[in-house]
């Protein structure tokens, strides 16, 4: 496929040129942003299954991570200071590793059937201080260590996305069946997925045992 190209012309690069294009902030998109968690925000969080953490490398490569768990998962310690337990997964530790070397990252809560979310700012350490991971057991297990975000900004994000996108409503649900399993899209893109269809079954049927023996 030949590589798509566009006019330098139609590239806005300065933000002088971007706010050009677009209305006024509204007072309240401004004065809505709160540098701590207040009674609505920590209600939100604490309804909470799931939440993407955005991080970046120094070198400004990026990386969105969804975790989700029971509602609630994500503990708040204090007005400024949210917990995130780091559950077992493929071991590639994009967002730890990128914690690591920058501390800065954004969290979107999500609420299923709420359009609205949350956004949360802030920077993040890597711990395991045994007082928070035990606050964090699943089933008897622990996570290994729990990403500490202090909180610089929170706020509401409007419904707008969500209301496109039709996420949470059922007529607008997808066949996953439409699409091929994980580990035949993954062995494709890789070693190459076998063509005889029960070993492929098979390996769908492998992977979902995994899941089952290692989701905490």
């Amino acid at each position: 496929m030949t590589e798509y190209t566009i006019d330098s012309d139609h590239i806005i690069e300065d933000e002088t040129s971007l706010r050009a294009m677009f209305h006024a902030q509204h007072p309240l998109a401004i004065q809505k942003c709160n540098n701590r968690l207040d009674d609505h925000s920590r209600d939100f969080i604490a309804r909470s299954p799931f939440v993407c953490i955005g991080t970046q490398n120094l070198d400004g490569k990026a990386d969105v991570s969804p975790r989700g768990d029971p509602v609630g998962f994500v503990k708040i310690l204090d007005d400024n200071t949210l917990a995130i337990p780091d559950r077992p997964g493929n071991n590639r530790l994009d967002s730890l590793v990128n914690i690591l070397a920058n501390p800065c990252v954004g969290l979107l809560f999500m609420i299923p059937g709420f359009d609205d979310t949350l956004r949360v700012n802030g920077s993040a350490r890597l711990v395991n201080a045994p007082k928070i991971l035990k606050t964090m057991s699943v089933k008897d297990r622990e996570p290994n260590l729990a990403i500490l975000v202090s909180v610089s900004e929170v706020f509401m994000h409007c419904a707008k996305a969500f209301r496109r996108s039709h996420l949470w409503d059922p007529e607008h649900l997808q066949d996953r069946g439409d699409m091929p399993s994980l580990a035949k899209i993954i062995l494709d893109q890789t070693t190459g997925a076998p063509e005889d269809k029960d070993e492929m079954r098979k390996i769908d049927a492998e992977l979902e045992d995994e899941y089952k023996k290692t989701l905490y």
